[in-house]
C-alpha cells in the first residue's frame, strides 16, 4: 500500500539527482504516481534529450494510478483552492490522487505550501 504520492518535480529530482533526492528515494517502495504525473515526467525527460525513459521511470517501482473519471472531478474541484498558488493541472492531479489515496503528497514546488486543503503536502526543498 502506496504511503504517499510523488509529484513530477520530486521524481525529476530523483532522477537528475536534484537537492532532496536522497529524501524521495527513501519514500520510493511506499509511493504511487499518477499517469498524468509519469506523462509530465517523461515529456520533460523527452525534451532533455534522455533515453530509456520508459524503463527509467518502471525502474522506480511505484504505484502507478491510472487517471480516470473520477479524479478528473477531483481535479477541477481542487482548482479554485490551488489558483492563488499557480498550481498546474499536473500539479492537481498529484493532490487529488493523493486525496483519493488518504495519503500525503511529495513536491518540491514551495508554492504548494500557499494552500489550504483536505490533503497532506510535505515539501522536500
Amino acid at each position: 500500500m502506496s504511503e504517499c504520492v510523488l509529484d513530477s518535480s520530486a521524481v525529476l529530482a530523483y532522477l537528475q539527482r536534484e537537492p532532496g533526492y536522497k529524501a524521495v528515494g527513501a519514500m520510493l517502495e511506499r509511493a504511487a504516481i499518477s499517469t498524468v504525473n509519469v506523462a509530465e515526467i517523461a515529456t520533460k525527460l523527452t525534451e532533455r534529450g534522455a533515453l530509456r525513459i520508459q524503463e527509467a521511470i518502471q525502474e522506480l517501482d511505484v504505484q502507478v494510478i491510472d487517471f480516470d473519471e473520477d479524479l478528473s472531478y477531483r481535479v477541477a474541484a481542487l482548482r479554485p483552492a490551488t489558483r492563488v498558488a499557480g498550481l498546474s493541472l499536473g500539479d492537481r492531479a498529484c493532490l487529488a490522487t493523493a486525496q483519493r489515496l488518504g495519503v500525503r503528497a511529495i513536491t518540491t514546488d514551495q508554492n504548494w505550501s500557499r494552500v489550504q486543503l483536505d490533503v497532506e503536502i510535505q515539501v522536500i526543498r
